[in-house]
């Protein structure tokens, strides 16, 4: 689903914030991104989504070099990827029903055929009361919820979440694991970028973890993956 091979990131004229990045993710697979403030987890997931070139090295998504396609091929791609943003990026105008849909009318799809699901999962999540709601009024964990909600509604080929449980308290934190465990056990490949280490010792899962800029791999194990 995801190559790297011997990527390399800097920002303008700076130094490199990563470098000689060689992994890969399967298909239906799940895994963690872990390391220390700073180390680069955030521009790694702007690499996966897309929104970043690499400065150097080659970055293949669902068999598509990207260094070889357009804006708007690029675009086309980023519809398969659901993200969930630390900053939200909720639509202030829209209720929280409207902003977890919207992605399911910018697909084209009628109301009729998705209202009924997006009401579920807005219920699942603990949103169910706030569904009339508009993001300014909503705390920040309800605006965490609704996120989340907003990007596996589509139910994605791959899910990249940036510390999605990082407003809720710990059973909230466990529900919402428990959905993107959900979510991959139907097919989507999930990355979840986080410092909760209890969130870790939930799931047996492949860890890739980031420290100055370089990554080493674990697998569920334990051990060192030496596949990359």
């Amino acid at each position: 689903m995801v190559r790297f091979e011997n990527v390399g990131l800097r920002y303008g004229l700076g130094p490199e914030v990563l470098r000689d990045l060689t992994f890969g993710i399967d298909p239906h697979s799940f895994q963690f991104l872990t390391g220390p403030s700073g180390a680069g987890k955030t521009s790694l997931l702007k690499l996966l989504f897309l929104s970043l070139r690499p400065t150097r090295g080659l970055v293949t998504v669902f068999d598509h070099d990207t260094a070889r396609l357009t804006k708007d091929e690029l675009s086309i791609l980023r519809r398969r990827i659901g993200i969930v943003f630390q900053d939200f990026r909720l639509l202030d105008h829209l209720t929280t029903y409207e902003n977890v849909a919207l992605p399911l009318r910018v697909m084209g799809k009628e109301e009729a055929s998705y209202r009924s699901e997006v009401v579920d999962l807005l219920e699942w999540v603990g949103l169910g009361h706030r569904i009339d709601a508009y993001p300014p009024i909503l705390s920040g964990g309800e605006k965490q919820r609704a996120a989340i909600a907003r990007a596996v509604i589509v139910r994605p080929e791959m899910l990249l979440a940036d510390e999605p449980t990082g407003n809720v308290d710990p059973p909230l934190a466990k529900r919402l694991l428990r959905l993107f465990v959900e979510l991959n056990r139907t097919g989507t490949a999930v990355l979840i970028a986080t410092h909760d280490l209890s969130l870790l010792e939930q799931v047996e899962a492949r860890r890739l973890i980031i420290q100055q800029g370089s990554i080493s791999i674990i697998d569920p194990n334990g051990e060192e993956d030496e596949r990359w």
